[in-house]
């Protein structure tokens, strides 16, 4: 079972704090004044609910008592000094209930005060125009019906989140119930599409209650702006049955563009357009067709429709038939030298004019015959045709084309005589041949060699020069002609051409061997450091060295370095004795040979007769001699030799020995010195050099070593003053030309 309501257990709790004051009263102050309370004195209430009110008194025995209100009742509790009564379904804005006890002849009373609430349970937007001019004022208006107390009342008007404005009614009359909020608001062009709405809140946090909220169902403005101009037609003034053209209506000053509706017509007949919108501006674009049951003046319709309001505008169109003039040929390809007739007409109300040539009234056709030529091939034929229709003049024309056959033609123009290409490229070689039907070309070589790809991109060889027979045919005959193709290409040199490695004689004239091959032919230009090379130089050892050779035509260039090395005839640039002041018998002595030659040159020695014990060194160009006697004194020869010549010098050497070895001699060995000089003569005179082939391992330590390379010969040194010694003589002494040889002298 459900326990008391909130209400009676607080009228329970004041009764029994009644009873409590009464008994406390009785005991403690029996003097005390009586009095009647009610509880609670004060109490808010939604509207429609209940309450329990407590009413009680310190009489300790009162007579009677009761609550006096109009609200209905639902339930009584009593006791002795205390009543308890439940208020249902209260719906007054303010009532005042009284509570009395009658006690000791005396009317107690307490007098309450009891409100009612209702809560924002409808918020009502009124409706908005379908469409709102742009610039112009409209009005919200909010309701809230019987929400109240009005004072405690706040609404609000919302565009979107943001709010336009905000009243408040305090102050109100506690009974006033309800509220009515209106603003006048200018339309712009940001509001198309904005949802407005109220909002209202009833605060009762000043009564212990809570912030009651409700908003209206949003309603959203359409704004508009239609521009005062009229609508902008573009057709055409006069329309061809059976033709379509195409016409559009323009419109600016729209908002919003997207909304507007556009409505487009040709007389009965309503046209479909192509809406096309750019910023503010709308187009409607269309095809009009035009039947001849329209034929006549028609009106071009266009309507723009945006916010209920209309701008209308219209052009006049005029419909007309024109059927195309008709141009006929009696034969459209004929041989050549055969007649042929042309004729152009059109309609009964059309000037037909042929080539020029007008006919002699509207309505008549125009004629021409002529004799067909090589030149009348694809020669063009035009019809005009003439029409009024409406003050202006319209044109129709048709055209047609001959052909006449005739033989080929290999014109210079189209097949030149003469070709020149450059080697390497692709390049399309063409000989085209004029005629009709179009002929076949073909282009060979006389003696049936290689055949020209004519119309075909292809490389460039230096094989394709040559001349070439061109054969042009067809149906009505053939022409010939002979066509000469050359190929020019780049310089180009080789080994062959410009060997790399040339050699030149010194003291000769010469030039560098280098020839480039290309068309046209290069010219050939060497170069040394920069510097050029003349003609032909004469040549010097300082000429040795690298050139560089470049070959140019109009085709390009082509460049090779060539080393030149020069040789020169053989010079026997130093022939030296050591030691340079003589030899005494018994010493020793060196000859040395030294030869300036390209290629090397070789050397030979050619010794006085009898010297023995010649040694020469690897490359033969020292000759030495150890204990040198008196045959070793005499002249010497050293000779060079190489492909380009020989060139050779002699020097004299002496040998001398100390006076005091000839006095010690004496008689004795004056006699000794005879018999052995003519045993040295004997013996110089059976060993002269042969000549002859030697070998040089084993002549090199005899006697033989003196003749390698060359001849013997010479005459022996003479004496010098007897018991003395002289320092040896070396005389060098020109031979056939540059000859020299040595001698050897003795005391």
């Amino acid at each position: 079972m459900p326990g008391p309501s909130p209400g009676l257990r607080r009228a329970l709790l004041g009764l029994w704090a009644a009873l409590g004051l009464g008994f406390y009263g009785l005991s403690a102050v029996a003097q005390e004044p009586f009095w009647a309370d009610l509880q609670p004195r004060v109490a808010l209430v939604e509207r429609g609910g209940s309450l329990w009110l407590n009413c009680s008194t310190n009489c300790p025995r009162p007579e009677r008592g009761g609550l006096e209100t109009s609200l209905r009742r639902n339930g009584t509790q009593r006791g002795l000094r205390w009543l308890a009564r439940q208020l249902v379904d209260i719906r007054e804005p303010e009532t005042q209930p009284v509570c009395f006890f009658r006690c000791a002849r005396r009317t107690l009373q307490a007098r309450g005060l009891i409100r009612t609430f209702q809560r924002p349970d409808r918020v009502e937007l009124v409706p908005l125009p379908t469409w709102q001019p742009v610039g112009e004022n409209f009005t919200l208006s909010c309701r809230v019906p019987g929400a109240g107390p009005r004072g405690s009342l706040t609404l609000t008007l919302l565009r979107g989140a943001q709010e336009l404005i905000r009243r408040s009614f305090a102050g109100e009359p506690p009974r006033a119930r309800g509220a009515v909020l209106t603003a006048t608001v200018l339309a712009r062009r940001e509001d198309h599409g904005a949802n407005f709405s109220c909002r209202a809140e009833l605060d009762l946090r000043p009564h212990g209650l809570g912030l009651f909220e409700n908003s209206s169902v949003p309603r959203e403005l359409r704004t508009f702006a239609l521009s005062p101009d009229l609508p902008r037609i573009t057709a055409p003034r006069l329309l061809e049955v059976g033709s379509e053209k195409l016409v559009n209506c323009a419109l600016g000053g729209l908002f919003p563009v997207s909304e507007a509706g556009v409505y487009l017509a040709l007389g009965d007949e309503r046209l479909n357009p192509d809406i096309t919108l750019e910023g503010d501006a709308l187009m409607a674009t269309a095809t009009a067709t035009a039947s001849a049951e329209q034929e006549g003046a028609r009106q071009l319709v266009c309507i723009v429709t945006l916010g209920g309001e209309t701008r209308e505008t219209w052009e006049n169109v005029t419909v007309y038939s024109f059927p195309a003039p008709l141009l006929t040929l009696s034969e459209t390809s004929v041989p050549e030298g055969k007649m042929v007739t042309i004729t152009c007409t059109a309609g009964a109300r059309a000037l037909v004019t042929l080539d020029g040539v007008p006919a002699a009234v509207p309505g008549r056709p125009a004629q021409i015959q002529l004799n067909a030529t090589e030149n009348d091939d694809r020669r063009g034929f035009f019809c005009d045709a003439t029409l009024k229709v409406d003050g202006e003049s319209l044109k129709k024309n048709e055209s047609a084309e001959l052909r006449v056959l005739y033989a080929p033609r290999l014109d210079d123009s189209d097949c030149p005589r003469s070709w020149t290409w450059p080697e390497g490229p692709e390049q399309m070689l063409r000989c085209n041949a004029r005629g009709n039907p179009a002929p076949s070309v073909h282009c060979a070589r006389p003696d049936g060699g290689a055949v020209l790809a004519l119309g075909l991109l292809g490389p460039i060889t230096r094989a394709l020069s040559g001349t070439y027979r061109c054969t042009a045919a067809n149906i009505q005959g053939e022409a010939v002609k002979d066509v000469t193709l050359t190929v020019e290409s780049p310089p180009q040199m080789n080994e062959s051409t410009c060997p790399s490695h040339q050699t030149w004689l010194e003291g000769e004239a010469a030039k560098l061997a280098c020839v480039a091959g290309g068309r046209p032919s290069p010219q050939v230009r060497c170069s040394r450091e920069g510097t050029p090379l003349p003609p032909r130089l004469h040549v010097s050892r300082q000429d040795a060295g690298t050139y560089r050779c470049l070959a140019i035509n109009p085709h390009g260039t082509d460049a090779r370095m060539v080393t030149v090395g020069v040789e020169y005839r053989p010079v026997v640039a130093e022939l030296a004795a050591s030691p340079p002041g003589g030899v005494r018998p018994g010493g020793n002595f060196t000859l040395t040979c030294r030869a300036e030659a390209w290629p090397p040159a070789q050397i030979s020695w050619r010794a006085p007769p009898g010297a023995l014990n010649i040694g020469l060194s690897s490359n033969n160009s020292t000759l030495s001699v150890a204990g040198a006697l008196g045959s070793h004194g005499g002249e010497y020869e050293c000779a060079a030799t190489n492909a380009h010549g020989r060139h050779s010098r002699r020097i004299t050497v002496r040998v001398a020995g100390p006076w005091l070895w000839v006095a010690v001699g004496g008689a004795a060995g004056g006699a000794a010195l005879l018999a052995a000089g003519a045993g040295l003569a004997f013996y110089v005179q059976s060993t002269a050099c042969k000549k002859g082939e030697y070998n040089v391992q084993e002549a090199e330590s005899s006697g033989e070593a003196v003749c390698l390379n060359g001849t013997g010969g010479g005459s022996g040194g003479g004496a010098g003053p007897e018991g003395g010694t002289e320092p040896a003589d070396i005389a060098e002494a020109p031979a056939e030309g540059e000859v020299f040889a040595i001698q050897l002298t003795s005391a």
